[in-house]
């Protein structure tokens, strides 16, 4: 067994100790979206700092608790505000929550985050489903000796996102007048936000929204064999012909604005699925 497979091993006995719940959903709350958790029935709320090996989250908007419960009736394990590379984390740290909910029995894989808007279609408040990602981060959690009760040496990446999924999530947006978008993200390391010409860069190479998170996730969760999908809020136009400074209140704002219009979705999607 690798050491890495012993600390999920022991993380996962811990959680199982607290609440013998078994979920098919795994959620991750990204910046601004912790308000989803209101709507979950919880069984238990546990600290991350509890929870052998995992990393503490350094910032104020994550509160940093993993939550058993249900949602519209199904089982679900929630990450009450992820953990990012940029905080000083290694990848291994970031990345093995969501190696412990899948060993708690998750086999299906939500991640929400708030991002910068690049596409000019899009606009500040607008959601978008994640259709494919590129990777700019630099690093990669797969590196390294490979566990093969983990995952395989080689994941395929050419579906990281559900197509079902994502098929399923666009029908139930319109339903309920949500504005969402189909693109692709991109993941960098953060935490500066970026340039004007990074910005011209990433638009060029196809990229519709940028941020500091959930390809590790995507990648960890590939890699253990889990359905994916992905909701990206857009809190900030990122047009580098007509950029303003970041205002992290506003972003955070915008997010919790967006979040009853998600959450919508959201539900409907776990309880359809």
């Amino acid at each position: 067994m690798s050491k890495l497979k012993q600390k999920v091993d022991e993380a996962a006995k811990y959680v199982r100790a607290k609440c013998d719940l078994v979920p098919r959903w795994a959620i991750v709350l990204g910046t601004g979206l912790d308000g989803f958790a209101s709507q979950l029935d919880i069984k238990v709320r546990i600290p991350y700092r509890e929870i052998p090996h995992f990393p503490h989250t350094t910032l104020e908007h994550h509160s940093g608790n993993l939550l058993l419960g249900h949602v519209e009736g199904r089982p679900v394990v929630v990450m009450e505000g992820r953990l990012h590379y940029y905080e000083g984390h290694s990848m291994e740290e970031i990345t093995l929550p969501i190696r412990v909910m899948r060993a708690l029995g998750a086999e299906v894989l939500m991640i929400t985050t708030a991002a910068g808007a690049m596409n000019p279609m899009h606009d500040r408040g607008d959601v978008m489903i994640v259709e494919d990602h590129i990777n700019l981060m630099g690093v990669n959690p797969l590196i390294g000796e490979n566990d093969d009760e983990l995952g395989p040496r080689y994941p395929d990446m050419c579906e990281p996102y559900s197509r079902e999924l994502i098929a399923l999530a666009g029908k139930i947006a319109i339903e309920e007048n949500v504005r969402a978008h189909r693109g692709v993200y991109v993941a960098v390391p953060g935490p500066n936000l970026e340039t004007r010409a990074e910005y011209r860069f990433l638009r060029t190479i196809g990229a519709d929204a940028v941020g500091m998170s959930t390809v590790p996730e995507v990648l960890v969760g590939v890699h253990g064999g889990m359905k994916i999908l992905a909701f990206v809020v857009l809190t900030d136009m990122c047009l580098p012909d007509a950029l303003q400074p970041a205002n992290i209140e506003e972003i955070i704002k915008t997010a919790r604005e967006v979040e009853p219009k998600l959450t919508r979705v959201v539900k409907r999607v776990i309880a359809e699925y």
